[in-house]
């Protein structure tokens, strides 16, 4: 991923309903680049369905599946890569997500409350209450998408449109000299 041809020319993290894949696509679409959601590509590599692999395999083999095709998409991916809430906290691809053009999505619990509703079809948000569930994977994994991003953009307000402009001026200003990361 040295090169300016290597690798995505952006990666989406996030907390699961940030808007990862609605404002990927519309990315990839001003950018004129080709759009990948790394649970796609799961699926596409294995034949199931997220929650079927959860459900026969567990969270330990789906993760290990996961960062198979992570490894794999950053280095042959050209264009807005996006990942599933889990994929940044496996330690074997950190390293790969330190080396690439990562934005962070951030969205605050109202904003999920109304985007994943139920929790369906989101294995880590199966029982009882999802949105407690969101937030306590938000609170656990946020450290770590901070760490990772060159980017961060507050997604609670903006349209889908909005915010995928503000993330094609974002890759197409060139990085700061300072040691700080910018947030949008």
């Amino acid at each position: 991923m040295s090169g300016a041809d290597a690798g995505p020319c952006i990666v989406l993290i996030g907390p699961m309903a940030a808007g990862k894949s609605s404002i990927g696509r519309r990315l990839a679409s001003l950018l004129e680049v080709p759009f990948a959601d790394l649970d796609d590509l799961v699926v596409e590599r294995d034949g199931r369905e997220i929650p079927d692999i959860f459900a026969a395999d567990g969270e330990e083999s789906f993760r290990a599946l996961e960062a198979r095709v992570l490894t794999e998409a950053l280095r042959t991916h050209r264009g807005v890569l996006s990942l599933g809430g889990g994929a940044p906290m496996t330690a074997s691809v950190q390293p790969l997500l330190r080396q690439a053009p990562v934005a962070l999505l951030e969205i605050g619990p109202e904003t999920a409350a109304r985007r994943i509703g139920t929790g369906t079809g989101r294995p880590m948000l199966r029982g009882e209450d999802p949105l407690q569930r969101w937030t306590r994977l938000a609170e656990e994994r946020t450290p770590t998408y901070r760490a990772l991003a060159r980017w961060r953009i507050d997604a609670d307000r903006g349209s889908v449109t909005g915010l995928a402009r503000r993330l094609a001026d974002l890759i197409r200003t060139p990085a700061p000299t300072s040691s700080g990361k910018d947030r949008a």
